[in-house]
């Protein structure tokens, strides 16, 4: 083989190896960086609904509040809370979401009067929902 020849396919690969992990990380970091949803808005949050079976029970009635976990990894824990005095207190009611991404919570108020719970976990509270206690 010509030696001017067998040179150039020798730095011809030289660069080629070198420009190789260059590339990739080039690569990579493009895809990384990449947000779904149309024009690089960035990607939805998670979210977490609630409602109840009742909209009245007796004080120490059971009831249960339901919903679902949008976009939160199965497993994440959720806590219901209680608006008491203009601030949420978390009650001693909490689960893990369902593989599908649920939960079902058993709960017994005895404050009696309207009460407006919610559901926090993975970062993001639900929608307040409403029981009144006679």
């Amino acid at each position: 083989m010509n030696p001017a020849l067998t040179r150039a396919v020798t730095l011809g690969a030289g660069l080629l190896l070198m420009a190789s992990p260059l590339a990739a990380a080039s690569a990579l970091a493009s895809t990384s960086d990449a947000k779904p949803g149309p024009a690089g808005q960035p990607a939805p949050r998670p979210t977490l609904t609630a409602k109840t079976t009742v909209d009245s029970v007796k004080a120490w009635q059971q009831f249960r509040v339901i919903g679902a976990a949008t976009r939160l990894p199965a497993g994440t824990r959720v806590t219901l809370q209680q608006l008491q005095h203009k601030q949420w207190v978390d009650l001693p009611v909490q689960m893990s979401t369902t593989r599908a991404h649920s939960y079902n919570l058993r709960v017994k108020l005895g404050l009696k009067g309207l009460n407006k719970m919610r559901i926090a976990g993975g970062g993001v509270v639900s929608n307040t929902v409403h029981v009144t206690v006679r």
